[in-house]
């Protein structure tokens, strides 16, 4: 059962695609649907997430209680979940992670957030940490259109990217911690995955079925072309000791906004 703050809450990311105000307005999360272990009814919760590659990654912390969430109970009992990121909503498996796995990824998201450890060191239970593997490949369903696909992939990209620049900035000089770094590469695989899908699928598509589009969806590849030269600049920085991510990140995003605009101007009337 929720509660009156966790209701509000729920409410608003749906109302505003994921995002929301007050202290998670610089947060990733999403909600949670869980079946009830004793009631069989849907529980949806509100929580904050890692991005780790192909899944994502949310803490059953409890605030450092002594019992572990409902949620949790709810997915041991029934591991086939429901995610919404605000932008998607898709179908999951939910797998805790165990043994060294999981110490390894805890020890990661306690150095991007210090509050993980503080709520380990409050209890004697082991704070799981889920994995959340979409179960269809590919993106997401849910639109009634390719264009509001598209439109649905840009958020995504766009609110990424707004995060990051964000997480960017806020690390300083403190170095670049294992999560935002992953947070980064995973960025960069979305955007190459997306942008490979374009260039050998949608531009040829619409090239053949709308001749007229050619120069446009030739100067769409070219910037195709550019962003894959700063995805490269950025993985190869992400992969020395200690990178000064400020600037590559604002090249990266101002070239991969300014396309995103220019994508949707050319070529949402078409689709």
């Amino acid at each position: 059962m929720t509660n009156p703050f966790t209701d509000v809450l729920i409410a608003e990311f749906r109302a505003q695609e994921g995002r929301l105000s007050g202290p998670f307005a610089d947060a990733r999360m999403l909600l949670l649907t869980t079946t009830g272990r004793r009631s069989g009814r849907p529980h949806t919760t509100a929580l904050g997430y890692y991005p780790d590659g192909e899944r994502l990654l949310v803490v059953g912390s409890a605030l450092g209680a002594d019992q572990h969430p409902d949620w949790f109970h709810n997915l041991q009992a029934n591991a086939e979940v429901t995610v919404e990121t605000g932008v998607f909503t898709y179908e999951a498996d939910a797998v805790p992670l165990e043994g060294a796995e999981r110490d390894e990824v805890f020890a990661r998201l306690v150095e991007a957030d210090a509050g993980w450890g503080e709520y380990q060191a409050k209890t004697s239970r082991t704070i799981p940490v889920v994995a959340l593997v979409q179960r269809q490949a590919g993106p997401p369903g849910g639109a009634d259109s390719f264009a509001e696909l598209l439109i649905k992939v840009h958020k995504t990209f766009r609110r990424e990217l707004e995060l990051i620049r964000a997480e960017v900035a806020a690390s300083g000089t403190a170095g670049l911690g294992a999560q935002l770094r992953i947070n980064c590469l995973t960025l960069c695989q979305g955007l190459h995955n997306h942008h490979t899908g374009e260039s050998m699928g949608l531009f040829p598509g619409l090239r053949e079925l709308h001749p007229e589009l050619a120069t446009e969806i030739d100067a769409l590849q070219a910037e195709h072309d550019q962003i894959g030269v700063r995805l490269e600049a950025l993985e190869k920085l992400l992969s020395e000791p200690s990178p000064d991510l400020a600037t590559e990140v604002d090249r990266l995003a101002d070239l991969l906004i300014a396309h995103l605009d220019h994508e949707e101007a050319a070529l949402l009337s078409y689709l």
